[in-house]
């Protein structure tokens, strides 16, 4: 479920601010880049990433670790990015791979392919690229139907 959250007043403008209820197990562990920061580099993380300036360069969770990425409204990224939860409400260059989870708010924009488990999308989000459902049972399910049509496909006969 997406809620607005009204951030603070700054210089006399009203920000807000795109935020999912989500069970934080990763509470006290949150890295912010802020608007205006530009970070040119990969980045791997676990806790909560939250994105308001932009990155270049892939964004990768520690593998086993609990992680969130949030690219909030005026935030960019620029890279692939590989997580178990993501909310995306700003602009995102590249293919997002979420294990768990991917919420794209009204304003999210995302320029390549989205590999997810599970989706929720508002209206007004717009993806420029394929959608592809992805999960251990489904992955597990293609390997058995691929290695079956294997086993039943004739080889080369030898007279």
């Amino acid at each position: 479920m997406i809620r607005n959250r009204i951030g603070s007043k700054n210089k006399g403008h009203k920000h807000t601010r795109k935020e999912a209820n989500v069970s934080n197990t990763t509470s006290g562990r949150t890295t912010l880049i802020s608007p205006g920061t530009i970070i040119n580099g990969d980045i791997r993380f676990s806790g909560n990433l939250d994105i308001e300036g932009e990155v270049s360069g892939s964004i990768q969770a520690e593998a086993g670790q609990d992680a969130i990425l949030r690219v909030v409204e005026g935030g960019k990224v620029s890279g692939e990015v590989k997580v178990p939860h993501a909310m995306i409400n700003g602009n995102v260059e590249g293919d997002i791979h979420a294990t768990e989870r991917l919420e794209l708010a009204e304003r999210s924009v995302v320029d390549g392919d989205v590999y997810y488990n599970l989706i929720e999308m508002a209206v007004g989000a717009k993806v420029n690229g394929g959608l592809r459902h992805t999960s251990n049972v489904a992955d597990d399910l293609a390997a058995k139907r691929e290695a079956k049509v294997a086993e039943t496909v004739p080889g080369p006969t030898v007279s």
